[in-house]
Formats: C-alpha cells, structure tokens, sequence
C-alpha cells in the first residue's frame, strides 16, 4: 500500500476543505494510505512570483522537511505542484545540501490526477454526475506538470457527464496568483474571454483542477448573472455534490 502525503494547498483549506476530503477518498479507494502532514502553510509561490526570493525559501525549506518522510507527494493543484517539483530546486541551485533535498521530494511530487492515472493506473471511477460540462486547463498544471489527458480521462468514465471542450482550453483564466493584484483590469479582460467561451459550449458546469483559476472563474460568472457550475475536478470524480457549487452561497 503506497504511503500518500497530501499537499491540501491553503486555497482548498481556506476556500474548500471538501476538496482536500474528495482527494483523500479517491486516493484511499486506489488502496493508498493517506496521510496529510500538520503544520502545512503556503507552498510559497505568492512570494516567490512577486520577487521574494528569501521568503519563498523560508517556507519551502519547511515544507521540504515536512514531505521527506512520505513515499509520495500528491496536490489537487497543478500551481502549488508546479511550485514543489519544479521551482523548489530552483530556489536551492546555489545550496547543495537543499538542493538534494529539493529534488528528492519534486520528484516524487504529483497532481492528483496525473498520480491517480499514472501512478497508480487507474482508468475509471463510480461517480454519477449528469450535467453538460467543460474543462479548464490551468497554466500550471497544464504548462508545468503536463496535465491535459489525465482528468479528461478520468471524468470520461462519470455516470452522465458530457464533456463539451473550450474552443481555447490552453488559454489562461486571468488569475495567475499574484497577477490578479497587480494587474486586475488586465486579469478581467482575460477571465472574461475565458467566461464567454464557457458560454459558447453551453455547458452548465465548468470543471478545473486549481482552486485559484476556480475561484476567480466563478467569481466572474456570478458578476455576469451566469448560471454555469464551478466545481473541482475531485468533487466530480467522487460525486461529493451535497455542498454548492463554488462561488455559491452556502445553504442554510
């Protein structure tokens, strides 16, 4: 039984635990043993894009001691699992010792559905969820981590879910961390495309793999009285539905 730290990522902590809770539950019925380690913070990626390189070593350093012990690192996230395998050793090139140790936990670090079908070979899942839907692509996970086949995959065998693709599924949402603050009317421009090619499909749920381009997404569409689902793409492949949709009021 492969031993599984999961990187929650503080977007799923602060915005949606259930998430965290759905990666857990399609990692145990691929018969891993789940661990999610105390003491997560911040992978350090809002520092690092904005120039703080001293900050952004400071955590990852911790974070790098924290996922030693595990035989496998799994995100919900392509941003922060891009952030761990592929600019954690970047930060260290000048440190030998932390180098090592960088490279060692990037290597066995994996977005979750690239794990799930890649590393443990699992082509299909018991979720029913009916609904037309599309998929969004983050910069990350699709740019850094090579996620593109992995979820499409996995959602392909969900009781009836139709996918419908984005006429341009590569194009970024808008949000890119830091760059929403910096740079908001350019981020609104773009989340905005984004938004009417969602339209143009005429699906009624967008599904992606990171919590950033989520939320912003479904901020947007709920500002443009849109009636489009957001959901995370482990919500769907475990049918965990019972709570609303991101970007919607909670129930009573």
């Amino acid at each position: 039984m492969p031993t599984v730290a999961l990187f929650v990522t503080c977007l799923v902590d602060a915005f949606r635990p259930s998430v965290g809770m759905a990666a857990i539950k399609l990692l145990e019925d691929a018969g891993c043993e789940v661990v999610v380690p105390e003491g997560q913070t911040c992978c350090g990626q809002p520092g690092y894009n904005s120039g703080e390189r001293a900050a952004a070593i400071t955590i990852a350093r911790r974070v790098v001691a924290m996922l030693e012990p595990y035989e496998y690192v799994v995100v919900p996230s392509g941003s922060c699992g891009g952030m761990i395998a592929k600019h954690y050793p970047e930060l260290f090139v000048d440190d030998a010792e932390w180098g090592l140790r960088a490279k060692a936990v990037a290597k066995k670090t994996h977005e979750l559905t690239a794990f799930l079908t890649g590393g443990l070979g699992i082509t299909s899942v018991t979720a029913r969820f009916p609904a037309k839907a599309t998929y969004h692509d983050s910069c990350s996970a699709l740019r850094e981590m090579g996620v593109r086949a992995q979820p499409r995959k996995l959602l392909g065998t969900v009781e009836g879910l139709t996918l419908t693709e984005l006429s341009e599924r590569d194009a970024c949402c808008g949000f890119g961390g830091t760059f929403a603050v910096k740079y908001p009317d350019i981020s609104n421009a773009i989340v905005e495309k984004k938004t009417a090619d969602v339209a143009a499909t005429g699906a009624e749920l967008l599904i992606s793999g990171d919590m950033g381009c989520l939320l912003n997404m479904a901020g947007k569409l709920k500002r443009e009285g849109s009636k489009v689902q957001v959901r995370h793409v482990a919500e769907v492949l475990t049918g965990m539905t019972e709570l609303p949709a991101i970007g919607e009021a909670r129930r009573p």
